[in-house]
């Protein structure tokens, strides 16, 4: 049995077992930034609503008192047009102590979400917590593993803007220039809410990271591809 601390990052990559695909998306972000609210959203939508993807079974979450996840939280869901695909999602605790965790969580992932926590109050946390992230990648971030951007909080006072995070995406050399063989493959940012009853675009973020991770793989063979632009997922904003 190999141990998770003598993997390297990715060592794994999608999995197929048993004639079933599992495919892992993981939400990365700063502390309170809404991780896991996102996740419990994304699991009620497609409870309750006609979608391309289901929940199996119930989420599970290891939270501090304060609601706070503590290691990880981690939901399985299953796509309603190939029932032989399977998406696992997690997320990874965002406060500093819990880096090295992040790590071993970030090992075999297909596709991330990044969530941003639009407090302005709360840039410098994003910036520090985007660093992290592509230390984690290993420089492999839009080149083999897809990357989505939820401008997380919206709704609230003094927001930064989508612009703001795009220009951030640039400076960290994750945002390409038009000619750029992957620039068709630039984050999207996407505007959102992650709570419920209030949710937007937390079901159009997974599902197009999830689509990008397919598209990798797929047509790319685990790279981004080079002659297959992506297909953006056409599900309701406010969802």
């Amino acid at each position: 049995m190999i141990h998770v601390d003598q993997l390297k990052v990715h060592d794994v990559v999608v999995r197929v077992s048993d004639n079933k695909v599992f495919i892992k998306i993981l939400y990365w972000g700063s502390a309170a930034s809404g991780k896991t609210t996102a996740v419990d959203s994304l699991y009620n939508i497609t409870m309750n609503a006609k979608m391309e993807v289901k929940p199996t079974g119930n989420l599970v979450k290891i939270a501090m008192a304060s609601g706070s996840t503590l290691y990880f939280d981690r939901g399985v869901f299953q796509s309603t047009k190939k029932d032989s695909v399977f998406f696992h999602v997690y997320t990874v605790a965002g406060q500093a102590r819990f880096s090295p965790l992040r790590k071993k969580i970030y090992i075999g992932t297909d596709g991330v979400i990044f969530v941003v926590d639009g407090q302005r109050a709360r840039w410098d946390d994003n910036i520090e917590s985007l660093k992290e992230l592509k230390s984690v990648a290993e420089g492999e971030l839009i080149s083999r593993i897809p990357l989505i951007v939820m401008l997380n909080k919206i709704d609230m006072d003094d927001i930064v803007t989508t612009q703001e995070v795009e220009e951030l995406l640039q400076a960290e050399g994750l945002y390409f220039p038009a000619g750029h063989e992957l620039n068709m493959w630039n984050p999207i940012v996407y505007p959102s809410i992650a709570i419920l009853p209030q949710a937007q675009n937390v079901y159009r973020a997974f599902s197009e990271c999830a689509r990008r991770a397919g598209l990798y793989q797929i047509w790319g063979k685990g790279q981004a591809p080079k002659n297959q632009r992506p297909t953006l997922s056409e599900k309701p904003s406010d969802l």
